[in-house]
């Protein structure tokens, strides 16, 4: 599928093994290179450099462009093994009121060149939803350490989760908290191996969609009981106003694929995205036959050889 696909359009391209150029449709620019030439809005790329502490990075706070940052991504901080995110989440979160433009933020923007996923070290980003109340996306990558707290953000369109292992504390604390303008959550909930340790028990308050009110697109992705909640969100409520479902990237098999076809209806969705699984020829013609009008994503799906996830390590 390229970017200009339908479903690229609904399950935007991660970027996860190359440095991008944009993020939330504005220009990507190093901080140390924007020189205020740009005349609209952009997007701020920034590595924390914790030797120097927040008051080294103040400085580009000073600019005068600073008000038209419409974004935040955060490439890194410190020492990618030994530091955690921490400091990198209390800068922003102090200095929220000096940024007034920005409503999208990306922490731990780092491809898989500089540092493997599951080396990234979070933190707590509960602050960063207190701290921007009129943020409209968050996505985050590393499970590692990563902590949200139950919240209450009444402007949140987007939240995105990219691990190999994502916490199921955090999987639970977005079940309820209370987002009730979130039209897309993305969660790769990884392997137990790097602390992917969520249920589907854990995911039932999501499924439920009663906090969810705006939600639109689902991805539960990069799982190894891909199956499990396939069977899961056959029957789950949420799934009656979804225009886009993802359980791509994880072991789904036949079984899964099975349970979504004798649950409740899925022709009213625009995409379905169940890209690297792990699915029979005749299955593959089944989902087709199926959803016809449906943009079915299936690409590097087989049913042959080890079954594993995208990301984990």
């Amino acid at each position: 599928m390229t970017e200009n696909e339908p479903g690229r359009r609904f399950f935007p391209e991660t970027l996860f093994y190359d440095y991008r150029t944009e993020y939330a449709g504005l220009k990507l620019i190093e901080v140390e290179e924007d020189d205020g030439t740009e005349t609209g809005p952009v997007a701020w790329s920034m590595f924390y450099d914790g030797d120097i502490g927040p008051t080294g990075c103040e400085h580009f706070l000073r600019l005068p462009q600073v008000e038209r940052v419409g974004a935040m991504v955060v490439s890194g901080w410190g020492d990618l093994i030994e530091d955690t995110a921490e400091e990198v989440v209390r800068f922003l979160a102090d200095n929220a009121r000096r940024l007034p433009s920005v409503r999208s933020i990306f922490l731990g923007d780092i491809p898989q060149e500089v540092a493997e996923i599951s080396w990234i070290r979070q933190t707590d980003i509960t602050p960063l939803l207190e701290a921007y109340p009129l943020l409209e996306r968050l996505d985050v990558r590393g499970g590692d350490g990563l902590v949200l707290r139950p919240v209450r953000h009444g402007n949140l369109k987007m939240l995105r989760f990219e691990s190999g292992g994502l916490p199921a504390e955090v999987v639970r604390a977005v079940g309820v908290s209370e987002f009730p303008a979130l039209e897309y959550l993305e969660l790769w909930l990884g392997v137990p191996y790097y602390g992917g340790d969520a249920t589907v028990a854990d995911l039932e308050p999501i499924l439920s969609g009663e906090r969810l009110p705006a939600l639109r697109r689902l991805g539960l992705r990069d799982s190894e009981i891909q199956d499990e909640i396939a069977a899961a969100v056959a029957g789950a409520p949420v799934v009656a106003r979804l225009e886009a479902l993802s359980l791509a990237m994880g072991t789904l098999t036949d079984e899964g694929a099975e349970a979504l076809l004798s649950g409740q209806p899925l022709t009213h969705l625009r995409v379905l995205d169940l890209h690297h699984s792990f699915l029979s020829e005749a299955m593959i013609e089944r989902i087709h036959a199926a959803l016809p009008m449906v943009e079915v994503d299936l690409a590097a799906s087989t049913d042959d050889g080890e079954r594993y996830v995208a990301v984990s390590e």
